[in-house]
């Protein structure tokens, strides 16, 4: 009876020629990556906490972050102005409520500039210009009146000049940081090898759509739910990836097949 041949199994994959696992690097370079890993998470935290803070509260309910509260931030509340939005949202820990309300009924009544003048500037140069005096390009400017008139007008979402401002930003950005990432990652022993390189991939697939639903939110509201999805999509990625590289580069065992390769007389297998 003729022996059965054996099925290949994906986790035999023989070890690239150029593929070094943690172990087989210099205590410099294994150092090196820590010191990266370790300051980029911090980052990556910072920056969820910054985009919650940013993003929470513009359906009114500042707590959690919902798919509203991004269907309002790139296409408006299609109720109000940008600025009552803010106040009720996520700026409204920043003013009292005995100043919000003056501020939101000034907007309603029309935004006249004698009333500018007397009540609301005032309250503005106390409470606003510190972070909204046009020095950060990432914030309107509420200094004087014109600019602030530029928030009074109906809320339509952010602007498309804004985004594509923000867009190139994000692209250029948080790709170096997931090929940062993603080379540090490369050291690991990781099988099925699909699975690795899927891990590595998809990042980048998860932020060109989180960046282009951001514009099509503006025309199609439920995208937001793809701005949600890739955005949860890529931290899961970078916390895979993370923990992964970490603790193979200090804390796990050296996997047999490097162990064999490195005790082998032969070259490596291509």
């Amino acid at each position: 009876r003729p022996a059965r041949l054996k099925e290949p199994n994906v986790s035999d994959v023989p070890l690239h020629r150029l593929y070094l696992h943690y172990s087989e690097l210099p205590y410099s370079l294994r150092a090196l990556y820590t010191a990266t890993l370790l300051v980029l998470g911090l980052a990556y935290l910072f920056a969820g906490i910054y985009l919650y803070h940013t993003y929470s509260g513009k359906d009114g309910n500042p707590i959690t972050l919902t798919y509203e509260d991004i269907v309002i931030a790139y296409s408006g509340s299609g109720k109000g102005s940008r600025l009552e939005s803010a106040l009720r949202g996520p700026m409204r820990s920043m003013l009292p409520a005995d100043e919000i309300t003056p501020v939101i009924t000034w907007v309603q009544e029309g935004a006249d500039r004698a009333k500018y003048e007397q009540v609301i500037k005032p309250t503005i140069e106390k409470r606003c210009a510190t972070c909204h005096d046009g020095s950060n390009p990432h914030l309107p400017n509420l200094v004087g009146y014109d600019n602030l008139q530029k928030v009074t007008e109906t809320d339509t979402g952010t602007g498309i000049f804004t985004l594509v401002r923000v867009s190139h930003i994000h692209l250029f950005g948080i790709t170096f940081v997931f090929f940062a990432m993603g080379l540090i990652f490369s050291h690991a022993y990781v099988r099925p090898v699909w699975f690795k390189v899927s891990a590595v991939v998809l990042p980048f697939v998860c932020l060109t759509l989180d960046i282009a639903s951001w514009y099509f939110t503006k025309l199609y509201h439920p995208f937001a739910g793809v701005v949600i999805v890739a955005g949860g999509v890529m931290a899961l990625s970078f916390s895979y990836m993370w923990v992964v590289s970490m603790y193979q580069l200090w804390f796990s065992s050296i996997p047999s097949p490097v162990t064999l390769r490195r005790d082998s007389a032969t070259p490596p297998v291509d």
